[in-house]
């Protein structure tokens, strides 16, 4: 799998996620799954794209998933747990742990900066995102634990370090949330094939062979 170069008769595949999306996660693997059984996987192009379900949450703020949902959603306690319990066992038969006791709500524009600057290592830095906010309790809107998983994921972590303290990256975010704003995206993941077919959703790896497919028999032009 290569990401973000397109050349003619690629299947490019932009997905819009969130790092602190846990069904965005589960989808990765689902498409993961998909993509290493479709025939023509060295044709397809991943681009990682930005998006952000709570963009109002406060940096710094670290506050308990648990604790930020009750408050915005105004959902009892116990019936966010019990929501938590569904996701996690559906993660868990993707072969993915989390660990919803320690997810500490973020923001998390920074880490999409992070992943825009992650040149070649991006499709790594995204895995060590969504591994470190949902099983490690990680605060990912703190810039040094995003150096951290940056330099774990092969990046130097001088350079990491100095981008995220200028504004690098930041109009690459803004585009994409734009993007999603003009393609009327309004739930993540968002898988789009070559801006000519879509799937919202953790879907069933069948589906997304079925996209995979789809956009096989109609290539950019």
């Amino acid at each position: 799998m290569t990401t973000q170069q397109n050349t003619d008769g690629d299947i490019e595949i932009e997905i819009w996620s969130d790092v602190a999306c846990p069904w965005c996660y589960i989808g990765k693997h689902r498409f993961l799954s998909a993509l290493a059984e479709f025939e023509g996987r060295d044709r397809v192009n991943v681009v990682w794209r930005s998006y952000q379900l709570s963009p109002e949450t406060p940096v710094g703020e670290r506050r308990s998933e648990l604790d930020a949902l009750v408050e915005s959603k105004g959902m009892p306690a116990e019936q966010v747990r019990q929501m938590f319990g569904h996701v996690a066992r559906t993660a868990a038969d993707e072969g993915l742990s989390l660990d919803f006791d320690t997810v500490i709500a973020a923001n998390t524009f920074d880490a999409h900066r992070l992943i825009h600057l992650a040149g070649d290592q991006r499709d790594t830095v995204v895995e060590a995102l969504f591994r470190a906010h949902f099983g490690e309790g990680a605060v990912i809107d703190d810039r040094e634990v995003l150096v951290d998983i940056g330099s774990r994921a092969g990046l130097d972590a001088h350079t990491v370090r100095a981008e995220l303290e200028s504004d690098a990256g930041a109009d690459a975010v803004r585009a994409d949330l734009e993007v999603a704003r003009r393609l009327q995206v309004s739930a993540v993941p968002f898988f789009v094939a070559n801006r000519r077919v879509a799937v919202s959703g953790a879907q069933p790896k069948d589906v997304f062979l079925q996209l995979l497919t789809h956009a096989s028999a109609a290539p950019v032009n």
